[in-house]
């Protein structure tokens, strides 16, 4: 069985050869060097430093400097548990010597928390911006908060803000957020023009027309609308446009913060599309225009990533975090209140699906208090974590094509599907639209 030790590879079967003396001065071969690097990372965990000082210290003088490199990292290690901190440190300080090993990136560590532990913080700053190009991503955040503070510390308020701003995660604009919202509008507005009749009805061939989600459409093949919708809003109400972009801008800017521009993105289109396959399904079979289906993802994200991922955030953000609750619970009474023309199923399908996806996706570019806490290692495997996330994502796809799968089953199936479609012509001509029954998908829209 294979594990890591100090970042290599190693057989855990393989042992260290009968009568090795750790005290000798004759140099080891790669794999006898490594062995004994393994055995003294188990007498480290039994507290054992001063009998794994000896084999880390044999392990310095192989020709392959990865191993060197290791062995100097857990004589470091081994001295600074023996109260010998100079010593732990030119050891730390060896290890970064051999340039880019498996172990630089937790030796650079180590000598920049021995730097402050001296008093010297300009020192420890150059240490950190060493470990902040070789950090995993999980640690960015971590590196750029300790260099934030050791920056504010020096008297550099520049370099310190810039540094905390990138470990809350905000280090770029929220972009991603406010080109879907460019996007969104401009499309909008130019559906919005010629989108009906002087009579109302919706006016066959209309940009409105090509995006919006119609049932019987999406039935004939047009499941590029289960996206679009989002993309077009009411074209009487323009409020209904400027309330769905002030909620896209309210939770989009913190999901983009804590998962990334392009996860983001990728996040509000599965929201989208969950949630038009739910009201695809299962709603009242009205056309529906408007993009809240994947705003409410986004809020179901919010509540996850901030209640059961618990991620740090700065005070502003964790200010508009706390509303999120709130205002799922508020849009979901107006809507099944049946105040408004509100496609319900669209929000609690784009809802179940943020809360479904910020479960198995926790946020990657802020902390958590997983993140912060680590646990013993050997307790968490990465690896393990990565596939259960791609197992969870690909169940949310199963489901969401199953829905739809369903619903084109039950149209199709339907009396009214054969007249949108008339022996499988081009869509709806307005004089077959208007002779349909008030209830018509062609007629009835409803916003979300």
């Amino acid at each position: 069985m294979d594990r890591a030790t100090n970042g290599l590879r190693i057989d855990s079967a393989a042992g260290l050869p009968p009568g090795f003396d750790p005290t000798a001065q004759t140099p080891l071969d790669r794999t006898t060097a490594i062995a004994a690097i393994s055995q003294a990372d188990d007498l480290m965990e039994q507290s054992e430093p001063d009998r794994a000082l000896p084999l880390y210290s044999r392990a310095t003088a192989v020709g392959d400097r990865d191993v060197s490199a290791a062995g100097y990292f857990g004589l470091g290690n081994a001295l600074y548990r023996l109260d010998r901190e100079t010593e732990a440190r030119e050891a730390w300080e060896r290890a970064t010597s051999l340039g880019e090993t498996p172990a630089a990136y937790r030796a650079w560590r180590q000598v920049a928390a021995g730097r402050v532990r001296e008093g010297d913080l300009r020192g420890a700053v150059a240490a950190y911006r060493e470990c902040e190009k070789r950090a995993p991503r999980q640690d960015r955040a971590e590196i750029a908060s300790r260099l934030g503070w050791l920056n504010k510390e020096t008297g550099n308020s520049g370099a310190a803000n810039r540094y905390f701003a990138r470990s809350r995660g905000d280090k770029l604009p929220p972009f991603m957020t406010y080109l879907i919202i460019a996007v969104t509008v401009v499309t909008s507005l130019s559906a919005m023009s010629g989108a009906l009749t002087p009579n109302g009805f919706h006016i066959p061939g209309s940009l409105e027309w090509q995006l919006a989600s119609n049932p019987l459409l999406i039935a004939h093949g047009d499941y590029y609308r289960l996206l679009s919708v989002t993309l077009v809003h009411d074209p009487s109400d323009i409020l209904h446009l400027l309330f769905n972009m002030y909620a896209l801008w309210y939770a989009g800017q913190l999901v983009e913060r804590m998962y990334g521009s392009w996860l983001m993105l990728g996040l509000y289109a599965a929201c989208g599309v969950a949630a038009s396959a739910v009201s695809y399904a299962f709603g009242p079979g009205s056309w529906s225009v408007g993009a809240s289906g994947a705003i409410f993802g986004l809020f179901g994200i919010v509540l996850v990533a901030t209640r059961f991922h618990h991620a740090i955030l700065d005070a502003q953000s964790r200010s508009v975090a706390s509303m999120v609750g709130i205002l799922i619970v508020l849009n979901l009474v107006i809507g099944f209140s049946g105040f408004m023309n509100v496609d319900n199923y669209a929000h609690v399908g784009g809802l179940l699906a943020g809360l479904w996806l910020a479960l198995v996706l926790p946020p990657g570019q802020v902390q958590t208090m997983a993140s912060v806490w680590q646990a013993p290692r050997g307790v968490t495997s990465p690896a393990r974590a990565a596939v259960l996330r791609v197992v969870g994502v690909v169940a949310l796809i199963v489901v969401v094509g199953g829905i739809v799968a369903y619903g084109t089953s039950e149209w199709q199936a339907d009396p009214s599907y054969r007249y949108n479609f008339p022996q499988g012509m081009a869509p709806v001509p307005h004089a077959i639209a208007a002779a349909l029954p008030p209830a018509s998908p062609v007629r009835l829209a409803m916003v979300r």
